[in-house]
């Protein structure tokens, strides 16, 4: 057959993952790369309730985990985003703080009304991830060059802004719309990052926008030559990604009332973190919200009941470190995996 008459497979259709090739796998195989990583979660909880009953397994103590992790999984949610295109957003974290930092300022240092001080937040995170496309799409500078020097630049204007200082007194309203429980003891977070769960995951398993930018993410050589407008798509990603970040900068200054300069230094690794072991969760080889979801609690219930169990607290970036590393590992590995089935498959159906 000439390579005129060979069938042509539509984008969308070589983003979805080889089916016949899934199918050959053991079922047991298939299950078990879907939902290790939560059963690895479900071990670590009953490892604590085991070594810390009376503490661990207490129903404050885990509305408290689901609670106040609403910010690094929003977070995590905006790094999803970009990297499904194949870019890396080392500026969310400085984002993130940029747009709690913008609220503080405007509200509690100038007065302005809460709800434009949030359109002004979000309005900021969008323009720093057009300035990251810019860069990025727009002149060809590499992703973690770019979005390095836009986070360091992010991180002086927040300096600047701030005079370098603390500023709290943020209007009580926002506070309640983030902290306050509301059901069964879980704030109104947490109930946001429910509902932005549901959202990317309808959008980038369900929507041709979604498979489209997996598709670019894959391979962009590809994905332009089957007609795709791939520098739009990374473009939107981009300021997409960077919105997201704001968000979560937003839940933030809900969270603490106030807004520090370096508030999102501590967010950057465990959000890394969770995307990529994410990556190896309920769609392997792909970043996915569920996943990243599963895996950003799966890190706070280590880290939470090795907390009560009296561990100091560099645990913390320890646990966070060797997730990424392993998450990292585990997703090329899954990755690899997959391209080697699809070839096979691929190479019997011809």
């Amino acid at each position: 057959m000439n390579l005129s008459e060979a069938p042509q497979r539509s984008p969308v259709e070589t983003a979805r993952p080889n089916r016949g090739a899934a199918a050959r796998a053991p079922l047991w195989r298939r299950l078990f790369d879907r939902y290790a990583l939560l059963l690895a979660w479900a071990a670590t909880v009953a490892l604590f309730a085991a070594l810390e009953p009376r503490v661990f397994l207490q129903a404050s103590n885990f509305t408290s985990m689901f609670s106040s992790q609403a910010v690094l999984v929003v977070l995590t949610y905006s790094l999803l985003v970009t990297l499904t295109a194949g870019e890396y957003d080392l500026s969310a974290a400085p984002v993130l703080t940029l747009s709690a930092m913008v609220v503080a300022v405007l509200n509690a240092r100038h007065g302005l009304s809460i709800w434009p001080a949030l359109l002004v937040a979000l309005f900021s995170g969008a323009a720093a991830g057009a300035l990251n496309g810019a860069l990025i799409v727009g002149i060809g500078i590499d992703s973690i060059i770019a979005t390095l020097g836009t986070g360091t630049l992010i991180s002086g204007i927040v300096l600047w802004i701030s005079n370098s200082e603390l500023i709290s007194g943020i209007s009580q309203s926002l506070v309640n719309l983030v902290i306050v429980p509301r059901l069964y003891g879980l704030s109104f977070g947490f109930l946001y990052v429910l509902a932005l769960t549901f959202a990317l995951w309808y959008v980038l398993e369900y929507t041709p926008l979604g498979l489209r930018l997996l598709f670019v993410g894959r391979g962009r050589r590809v994905a332009r030559l089957s007609g795709i407008n791939v520098s739009r798509l990374r473009f939107c990603a981009c300021v997409a990604g960077s919105t997201l970040a704001a968000f979560a900068g937003i839940l933030y200054a809900g969270t603490s009332g106030a807004a520090d300069p370096s508030s999102g230094d501590s967010f950057m690794l465990p959000a890394f973190a969770a995307a990529f072991l994410g990556s190896t969760a309920i769609r392997p080889g792909r970043f996915n919200a569920w996943g990243s979801f599963t895996a950003v609690y799966f890190l706070v219930t280590g880290i939470t009941g090795l907390s009560l169990m009296g561990i100091q607290i560099f645990i913390q970036d320890l646990f966070y470190g060797a997730a990424l590393v392993i998450g990292v590992t585990l997703s090329l590995l899954v990755r690899r995996r997959e391209q080697r089935e699809r070839d096979v498959a691929e190479n019997t159906e011809s």
